[in-house]
């Protein structure tokens, strides 16, 4: 059962599970089906499918703008949805369950690569605390359902992450999908300058979404003697990422070049950055056999190619 099947990473992780000999049936779930944060609705649809395995996709998810803009909804409702979808699974014996979070819930000043043992090790960046907050409950919860109960729930918490079916709204969207569209408008525009968020300084890495896709997969298929010590009952989540990041600036020149793009770049420095750097240290789940496989260009190509299906 996939939670959060027609966002950006529920529906990839149904094109990755359509690969999978071993899955009979996936049951995509939307809002159609149920509403996620009501909590007896919620309940009661999982216990009726009776699934196997479940990833928790679902999501309220945006930008610095929407994070900053709609804090209450961000915490409220990503509390909601997993609360109510791990409990749901629990109660309906569901064998294994994989909940999705974020880099967002590491401290803002964690040392480089970031390690999945520095979770709370200090203060969250500011401008997406609410979200952080509710994605470290997840965690926590299925660490807590794992300690007491002896169920199979782990938690993978991917860097940012871009591709086909993603939020390209000109304010709630993350830093690709609303540098894509800018880009794309202002080629189409004929712009001479295109404005970018911040000094461009700031580093970041980015994972393709069907590479994460790729991890949930993995992670399924993996035993929990294979586990061995890489998850514990205190650190029972996997970082996900490429492994490289690069600034915002080298990100723009990127987008740049595939949208062929001629104006010149500029950088509002009166809007904000965010945290410095946001690096992953996803040994863990190398030494356990998996690696990202999707580079930044064919990756960014292939969202710009989606981008524009979607306009069409």
């Amino acid at each position: 059962m996939v939670l959060g099947s027609r966002g950006m990473v529920g529906s990839a992780c149904i094109r990755e599970l359509e690969k999978q000999s071993g899955v009979s049936v996936i049951i995509p779930v939307s809002r159609d089906q149920v509403d996620l944060t009501d909590q007896a609705a919620t309940i009661k649809y999982i216990a009726s499918e009776r699934p196997d395995w479940v990833i928790v996709a679902a999501a309220k998810v945006g930008g610095i703008h929407a994070n900053n803009t709609y804090p209450a909804d961000f915490i409220y409702q990503n509390l909601a949805i997993q609360n109510n979808a791990i409990e749901g699974a629990f109660r309906a014996g569901v064998e294994k369950l994989i909940f999705l979070g974020s880099s967002c819930i590491y401290p803002r000043d964690c040392p480089q690569p970031i390690k999945e043992e520095y979770l709370l090790a200090g203060p969250l960046e500011s401008t997406n605390e609410p979200y952080a907050l509710a994605k470290i409950a997840g965690i926590k919860m299925c660490e807590s359902y794992n300690r007491q109960f002896g169920t199979d729930y782990r938690s993978l918490m991917p860097t940012n992450l871009y591709g086909p079916g993603d939020n390209y709204h000109p304010e709630n969207s993350h830093v690709i999908p609303g540098l894509i569209r800018r880009f794309h408008e202002a080629k189409m525009n004929g712009d001479k300058t295109v404005i970018v968020w911040g000094t461009g300084k700031v580093r970041r890495e980015f994972l393709f979404v069907d590479d994460l896709a790729d991890a949930v997969s993995f992670v399924l298929g993996i035993t929990k003697p294979q586990l061995g010590a890489t998850v514990t009952p205190t650190c029972s989540h996997l970082n996900v990422g490429s492994g490289h990041d690069l600034t915002i600036s080298e990100l723009t020149e990127a987008i740049k070049a595939v949208t062929s793009v001629e104006g010149v770049i500029e950088f509002d420095e009166s809007l904000p950055d965010g945290t410095p750097q946001k690096l992953m240290g996803s040994s863990r789940l190398n030494i356990l056999g998996w690696r990202s496989s999707t580079s930044l260009a064919d990756g960014l190509s292939e969202a710009y190619s989606s981008f524009l299906a979607t306009r069409a």
